[in-house]
């Protein structure tokens, strides 16, 4: 059987990781906000954890609050400052023994998977039982503004368009690849963060600058004409400017909680076994709907 479909060139993320590692400290903006995220998620966990893996937790993040924490990244110049063990991997191919981790974080890299199942069920099989995982990355409308003006522009000056920004997940999708993947208690949940921008060449220019510029197998791969982003950046302001003439860019930060099934943890009842009616639980009154059949 052929393997999942390749959509993102991961060798080209691994050269981009490297190349973004030196400007982090400042492109990485919205990498360190949505750590500080993930932080206060886990502050909430009641629940203390010794061994974790963290992955793309960047070297000028706070370093996570667990006694025994391991550093891993697609690109060894992302680690140099770890504050921690560090390891070389892909998530893809996570080359970790089963069962070795209480706490799995991961800071905006799933979204540049191609075998998203896959990578989660490896994350379910690193984990201890109720060992807990706690995930963030793009999906929803990310960044749907810059996609839809460079495909009008692409459209209008080159007669076609190509791949140019990364399909994103939706939440519903991913609450179903955590059950699937055998994770128990999944909760998917999502949180909007603007950016203002001068324009969209320096929304493109951050972007770049810090390793999430397009990725997909399909792109275009020739020199692209000026012409082409200059109308792009035209679409964009006319759409999205506002009165100082600035522009947004939307990304969706999807943050995913899941634990490794074990003993004890909350467990749906079976359908069917309940002994009270809906109705009754909430003093209401039932209404019988002609031609609807029995429950």
């Amino acid at each position: 059987m052929s393997g999942p479909k390749e959509i993102f060139d991961r060798a080209l993320l691994r050269r981009r990781r490297a190349a973004a590692a030196p400007r982090m400290a400042d492109a990485g903006f919205l990498h360190r906000d949505v750590a500080h995220r993930l932080l206060e998620r886990l502050g909430d966990v009641n629940r203390r954890f010794a061994h974790a893996l963290a992955l793309g937790w960047e070297a000028w993040e706070s370093p996570l609050p667990v006694p025994a924490a391991v550093y891993a990244d697609l690109a060894p110049e992302r680690l140099r400052r770890a504050p921690g063990p560090r390891l070389v991997l892909d998530e893809e191919a996570l080359p970790i023994a089963g069962r070795s981790f209480d706490l799995i974080v991961s800071n905006l890299m799933l979204h540049w998977v191609n075998d998203l199942p896959g990578a989660l069920v490896q994350m379910n099989h690193a984990l201890i039982p109720d060992g807990l995982l706690l995930a963030a990355m793009f999906g929803g409308e990310t960044l749907a503004g810059l996609r839809h003006a460079l495909m009008e522009a692409e459209i209008e000056v080159c007669g076609g368009a190509s791949p140019r920004v990364a399909p994103m997940a939706e939440i519903r999708d991913l609450g179903d690849l955590l059950q699937r993947a055998g994770f128990a208690m999944p909760v998917v949940d999502v949180e909007t963060v603007r950016v203002s921008y001068g324009d969209a060449f320096r929304l493109m220019q951050d972007l770049r600058a810090m390793g999430e510029a397009n990725l997909l197998r399909a792109r275009h791969k020739g020199f692209s004409r000026r012409r082409l982003f200059l109308r792009a950046a035209e679409i964009y302001q006319a759409r999205h400017g506002d009165e100082e003439g600035r522009i947004a860019a939307r990304f969706d930060v999807h943050f995913l909680t899941a634990w490794a099934p074990g003993p004890g943890q909350p467990r749906p009842k079976r359908p069917g076994s309940a002994t009270v009616r809906l109705a009754e639980a909430l003093g209401a009154t039932e209404v019988r709907i002609p031609g609807a059949p029995r429950q």
